[in-house]
């Protein structure tokens, strides 16, 4: 493979991620019940709407869960994938390609949970890093509460540290394992 094809995997590789991203967090704060009154959740709003509010159109939500959000984020793994092997020249299995898309949207979501509980985890280590002042603040908390949750009502805290996001994050690598071990 020549410099100009690796260059342009790693373009399609990386901006295809940032956005895939994007959408796979307006997902889960849309499933948390997250505030979208601030800048962050606005920016994420406002790309991704040219893309999910006319496919919402054709895919209806099914109940708290934005359907039209899960398709769109597989769709943009496969062109991402099926781009990046054809760049490769590899041979294209469709059907491998399906499971590897679907298998990777977990993986995007458990890396989205783990980095978000350690910034959450950051933060909170610094004096002024309350939710009025930040807004980062706020959609961390309503997106990581509903992992925390359950782990705050079965493990104590540690004098006054909270090791619940410890706990998730130990959790979160374990399952990331499992889902590694596809192999696909």
């Amino acid at each position: 493979m020549d410099t100009l094809s690796n260059i342009a995997i790693f373009l399609i590789d990386t901006l295809f991620s940032l956005y895939i991203s994007i959408v796979v967090i307006r997902f889960l704060l849309a499933l948390s019940r997250a505030s979208f009154h601030n800048q962050i959740s606005q920016f994420i709003v406002k790309a991704t709407n040219p893309i999910l509010f006319p496919l919402r159109r054709i895919i209806p939500s099914i109940g708290k869960i934005d359907t039209s959000a899960i398709v769109l984020a597989l769709a943009l793994i496969l062109t991402k994938s099926f781009l990046i092997l054809t760049l490769k020249e590899a041979d294209i299995n469709l059907i491998v390609l399906l499971i590897y898309s679907v298998v990777e949207l977990v993986r995007s979501v458990i890396w989205i949970y783990i980095i978000a509980l350690l910034i959450q985890a950051v933060l909170s280590w610094i004096a002024n890093s309350n939710s009025a002042s930040n807004p980062l603040v706020g959609i961390l908390y309503s997106l990581t509460n509903p992992i925390l949750r359950p782990i705050r009502n079965v493990v104590p805290n540690i004098g006054m540290v909270d090791i619940s996001p410890f706990v998730a994050i130990l959790g979160l690598h374990i399952l990331l394992i499992i889902v590694n071990g596809f192999g696909v």
